[in-house]
């Protein structure tokens, strides 16, 4: 069956293609240059941070976020909570960087990290981090996660990848409530670069040590003052100091082929939002009863497709058999419950949670991006519940 309503489609457009080339023309630096500046200055701008730092994807946004944490030293018991639902690159840093991931269990309206899990594992374990997911674009609670980042002192690591553009009731932007945050330019996310990543923040010593790993560990891509002054308390001389390395950095570098589509795309970035956001509620409206899904309360959810659970397992492929005959692109809800999968059962153990099992074997995306018509989403709505 061909698909006629794919779970996304391409933010970057004809006329993206033709400013591309014809920037293309003028033989600029294709590399990390001036560009990725002022893509990093306009999206810091844009979700009201101090600081964001360009990259090469959202996994590598989170690679950073959590090797800045143990650089700057806010990991010491390398004790990391990890959320059940999201991706599988919020959780691998930490098992590649040497950590302790203890896993939480899914909130049953957010789908979020479990608060009263996350509490009753600061009594038990004491970690020294925390990385949540914003999952799906529905904002989590951010009151009482933060009275209780106050309360245990613990390092707060935001995945933003799938939420840009979602806010608080009182317009805070998703991506602005952890020390640091990170967010993705994957094509089907929320605004493309073809890949890319940003991980933002408005803490200076984690920016700084942030540009040193992304780039290899060398420290000429930091604000000059601080650059002068490591190159000083080091003894480095002007020959030697482009090429002296401070941390055991990657190359998680973006390009600025991809930043010059990034400033094109931000200004996108509120109409993505609006239009997502409406057809997020709309989906709402003519689903409800039928299936479960999150509860965002009176927030601003801006989702990269809607998530729903079905009543079981067999009721879900009841509504996949039906979505796919007419063309309907749809999978699994982000990835289920990653304390299931072999990356984890492996190394640790089977996590068992009601709810993020629930999500694991009943939940199902579909299609949910900007150019979507209502008569699009009502057609969907009626294939899900078995009205054509």
């Amino acid at each position: 069956m061909k698909i006629k309503y794919p779970l996304a489609k391409e933010t970057i457009n004809d006329a993206d293609i033709d400013a591309l080339c014809n920037w293309l023309k003028s033989y600029p630096r294709l590399t990390k240059g001036q560009l990725t500046w002022d893509v990093e200055d306009k999206w810091a701008e844009y979700i009201g941070t101090n600081y964001a730092v360009f990259n090469n994807s959202g996994s590598s946004a989170n690679l950073l976020m959590v090797y800045a944490a143990i650089r700057a030293g806010r990991i010491p018991n390398k004790k990391i909570v990890v959320p059940s639902v999201g991706w599988v690159t919020t959780i691998s840093p930490a098992i590649q960087l040497g950590l302790e991931p203890i896993m939480c269990g899914a909130d049953p309206k957010t789908f979020g990290i479990d608060l009263d899990q996350l509490e009753a594992i600061c009594e038990k374990e004491k970690p020294d981090a925390v990385i949540y997911v914003q999952v799906l674009g529905v904002p989590h609670y951010r009151e009482r996660l933060l009275e209780l980042k106050r309360k245990y002192g613990f390092i707060l690591l935001e995945d933003a990848c799938a939420a840009l553009g979602a806010s608080y009731s009182d317009g805070q932007m998703v991506g602005t409530i952890g020390d640091m945050a990170s967010f993705s330019f994957y094509f089907g996310h929320q605004l493309s670069t073809i890949e890319g990543g940003m991980v933002n923040t408005n803490d200076k010593k984690l920016y700084e040590i942030l540009l040193m790993l992304r780039s290899h560990g060398w420290a000429k891509d930091l604000p000059q003052d601080s650059y002068d002054a490591l190159i000083k308390e080091h003894g480095v001389d002007d020959f030697h100091k482009p090429f002296t390395f401070f941390e055991p950095g990657f190359n998680l570098r973006s390009t600025d082929l991809q930043a010059f589509l990034g400033l094109r795309q931000i200004d996108k970035a509120e109409w993505a939002a609006t239009n997502r956001n409406k057809n997020h509620l709309l989906y709402a409206k003519l689903l409800e009863g039928y299936v479960e899904f999150q509860d965002w309360g009176e927030h601003n959810p801006v989702s990269i497709s809607f998530g729903a659970l079905a009543e079981n397992t067999e009721h879900r492929m009841e509504i996949v058999n039906r979505l796919v005959a007419e063309g309907i692109e749809t999978r699994i809800f982000s990835a289920g419950n990653l304390g299931r999968h072999p990356f984890w059962v492996e190394r640790y153990e089977l996590f068992e949670d009601e709810m993020s099992d629930r999500i694991h074997s009943c939940g199902f995306f579909v299609p949910n991006y900007p150019e979507m018509s209502e008569e699009d989403i009502h057609f969907i709505c009626k294939v899900i519940k078995d009205e054509v």
